[in-house]
């Protein structure tokens, strides 16, 4: 399987920008073209209520998970945080990949999004969420998770915050402030328990 740190090499010669990556994804969104991305994903869908949450898993909008390939920038240090610890789980589901996906073959190539796709799928603890769901927020609420990680202002807005948060226990963060606030050593001991070993994986295998 390609390492991650092949595929970060062979995206830099794309040399986009995470604006890229966000107009991309607007632009597959609000044109309509992840309607495709939604078939099967109602399918054995997680009552939240019976779903065990924890501030160890994470979903990283479509956005996020381009912006980690392609820039060597704040999407890919906050990833890289949950790269490096084993018991932190990416949450995503089959219409946040594709999404994700696209972008990645709208401003890379075809092989390119293959081989991410590939090794983001190994990665990921898989979810179901309704059709009509947004990607990134039917993932965590589903999934699980307690955080979220986005550029969309949309998401970022202390109204939608509030929102959100009256739904289930969750915040949106930007990558950047999501990588400063990680605490890997008090998150450890909240959810495994005893010392901290420090990172136990390579972020670039």
């Amino acid at each position: 399987m390609t390492s991650w740190t092949d595929l970060f090499d062979r995206a830099a010669s794309s040399e986009r920008t995470a604006d890229d990556v966000r107009e991309a994804l607007d632009a597959r969104r609000e044109g309509g073209d992840g309607e495709d991305a939604a078939d099967g994903a109602d399918a054995d869908v997680p009552d939240p209520d019976d779903v065990e949450r924890s501030p160890a898993r994470v979903a990283a909008d479509a956005d996020v998970l381009a912006a980690d390939l392609f820039v060597d920038g704040d999407a890919r240090e906050a990833l890289d945080a949950l790269r490096r610890h084993s018991w932190t789980t990416l949450v995503a589901s089959d219409p946040l990949l594709d999404d994700a996906r696209a972008v990645v073959e709208s401003l890379g190539d075809e092989s390119l999004a293959a081989d991410w796709l590939e090794r983001v799928e190994e990665w990921r603890d898989h979810v179901s969420h309704p059709a009509a769901d947004h990607p990134a927020l039917g993932s965590a609420y589903r999934g699980g998770a307690m955080h979220v990680l986005s550029f969309d202002d949309r998401l970022l807005s202390s109204k939608a915050g509030a929102t959100l948060g009256g739904q289930f226990p969750v915040s949106v963060h930007h990558p950047r402030a999501f990588a400063t606030l990680f605490d890997a050593e008090s998150l450890h001991e909240e959810v495994v328990g005893g010392d901290y070993p420090g990172p136990d994986r390579d972020p670039r295998e």
